[in-house]
């Protein structure tokens, strides 16, 4: 949707930033040009909204790297709000924005002296030191924040992540059974634990693997990369030293993992006609072809 910002008075302007926060919408491009075009001289009539556009034109700043309108709009929050920790957010947010990193994590060092409960700087720390690549003090960070907030699952995601990058797969494998403490019946995750386990190598891990990709499969039939993670830790138990009970099992497991998966890509051919696809996944099992066990 076009705007014709040159037949538009401040009232208009006011009740479309009012619309786009309601519905979660940034239009950052928007409310910069508005911003300038009408409402930058006249934010003080909308009275009791004043301040939420201020936060709504920082934001749309940062998006579109207008550092100077950001900083204006800060300096006239501060003077209303001398000492506040919202404003001193932004504040940090603005630094981030413009590499400033170690004034940022001054800033946000200086919020969570005042605030040890807040949540949100702490997270901004983690990822500025992130983004710097020190990433031995981002899980140094996080760890410190989760002794607070244990109960937070984007927290224990990221802290995988940090320690899959590191190499450190026993440790990422814990941070996910913390996430699968909260989301029990996510097939992803029991995947994604899975996954890591396999990655760790060893008999011990590779059942395991077995076991969090059936649980996977069990919770979405249709997971056609659990299908096949699961398949491939059959065929390396019953490749392994164990006694045949357990390798005749195993190779049945395999055998069943690869009609499923068959039947899965002959109907998703049949609905998607994507035949490369159908293509490499036959190419992939015929190089672990069960029969060879």
């Amino acid at each position: 949707m076009s705007l014709n910002y040159e037949e538009m008075c401040w009232k208009d302007v006011r009740d479309y930033f009012r619309k786009w926060r309601e519905d979660n919408e940034r239009r950052s491009d928007d409310v910069i040009q508005l911003w300038e075009a009408v409402l930058e001289d006249k934010v003080i009539k909308t009275g009791n909204e004043k301040n939420l556009i201020l936060e709504q034109v920082i934001v749309a700043a940062l998006d579109t790297a207008r550092f100077d309108i950001a900083g204006k709009c800060i300096k006239e929050l501060s003077s209303e709000f001398p000492g506040s920790l919202r404003v001193m957010k932004f504040k940090a947010m603005r630094l981030e924005a413009m590499e400033r990193y170690n004034d940022a994590l001054e800033v946000l060092d200086a919020i969570i002296a005042k605030d040890e409960t807040n949540a949100a700087p702490r997270k901004r720390k983690v990822a500025i030191l992130k983004a710097k690549g020190r990433r031995i003090e981002a899980i140094r960070e996080l760890n410190e924040y989760l002794k607070k907030f244990m109960s937070d699952q984007e927290a224990w995601h990221e802290l995988c992540n940090l320690y899959l990058a590191e190499g450190d797969y026993a440790k990422a494998a814990f941070c996910m059974e913390e996430v699968l403490l909260h989301n029990p019946h996510s097939h992803l995750i029991h995947q994604r634990l899975a996954e890591i386990r396999y990655t760790m190598g060893g008999m011990d891990n590779i059942e395991l693997a077995r076991t969090y990709f059936s649980q996977a499969i069990k919770l979405n039939p249709k997971n056609l990369r659990a299908l096949y993670g699961f398949y491939l830790c059959c065929t390396m138990i019953a490749n392994s030293r164990a006694v045949g009970t357990k390798r005749k099992e195993a190779q049945k497991m395999a055998q069943w993992a690869l009609n499923q998966t068959s039947v899965l890509t002959a109907r998703r051919s049949t609905i998607e006609n994507n035949e490369e696809l159908i293509d490499a996944l036959e190419g992939a099992f015929a190089n672990l072809d069960v029969k060879s066990i």
